[in-house]
């Protein structure tokens, strides 16, 4: 697939309705109502139903394009020698446990990143932050370089991390597709309480930076079959998008 003009005007309508997570439980039953844009944490903007149907099906297109070899979705080994449940592809620099670098796992150069991305990515943290943009560090002059697709099987999880990767306090993107999750935010101290569980649905967009860049977070679990049968997607894809920080 030909990356160019894969995205458009992919930002949909925010106030779309459905639920929100609670804070400090472990599941997103404790909430109802409406789902409009939210502040889970200082610095942390939820705004769901932001991707379009059209544009979640082109996203999940160019998934499939980013995780065909060589450079390809691929599974990650931890440091302790465990294997992480999660599949996942880097762009513009390959991620690893835990660093960036040009090469990625299977040897081959990482695949460049998407300037359609990096310009989505800008207009997320526009939008999430409006007025208060110049009052976020690093989301006035944000230039992504970096993105990492992960894909959740059935059964798969993330436990809680920090993204301290980068050489920057620029915000982090994160884009859903598929199945809903429960996620996690927790705090920037430790794993422990406090934290806000979220459920996150397909074309939802988590934009954190400022207090909250630093903060704990994960995927507690996901939710199977709770995808829109359109999008022909089995699981969950989650894409983030980062400023490294690192020069070429």
């Amino acid at each position: 697939m030909i990356q160019g003009e894969l995205f458009g005007d992919l930002s949909g309508d925010s106030g779309s309705a459905g639920s929100v997570g609670s804070s400090g439980s472990s599941g997103p039953s404790g909430a109802s109502g409406v789902r409009g844009r939210s502040e889970p944490a200082p610095g942390a903007v939820l705004l769901p139903g932001w991707l379009c149907l059209d544009a979640q099906l082109r996203l999940i297109a160019s998934c499939r394009e980013w995780s065909r070899p060589p450079a390809g979705l691929h599974a990650v080994r931890t440091p302790t020698g465990g294997m992480m449940s999660v599949r996942m592809v880097s762009l513009g620099w390959h991620w690893y446990p835990y660093g960036y670098r040009r090469v990625a796992e299977d040897g081959a150069p990482v695949k460049p990143f998407p300037p359609e991305l990096g310009r989505l990515a800008r207009q997320a943290v526009t939008e999430a932050y409006g007025a208060a943009l110049p009052e976020i560090e690093g989301a006035a002059s944000y230039e992504p370089d970096v993105a990492i697709v992960n894909h959740y099987p059935h059964g798969a999880k993330m436990g809680l991390h920090q993204d301290r990767d980068e050489r920057t306090d620029a915000p982090v993107v994160s884009l859903s597709l598929g199945d809903r999750c429960v996620f996690r935010l927790g705090n920037t101290e430790t794993r422990t309480r406090p934290w806000t569980d979220l459920e996150l649905s397909s074309g939802d967009l988590l934009v954190f930076g400022g207090p909250a860049r630093f903060a704990y977070h994960g995927v507690v679990r996901t939710l199977p079959g709770t995808a829109d049968p359109e999008l022909g997607l089995v699981g969950r894809l989650n894409i983030t998008v980062r400023q490294s920080g690192l020069v070429a």
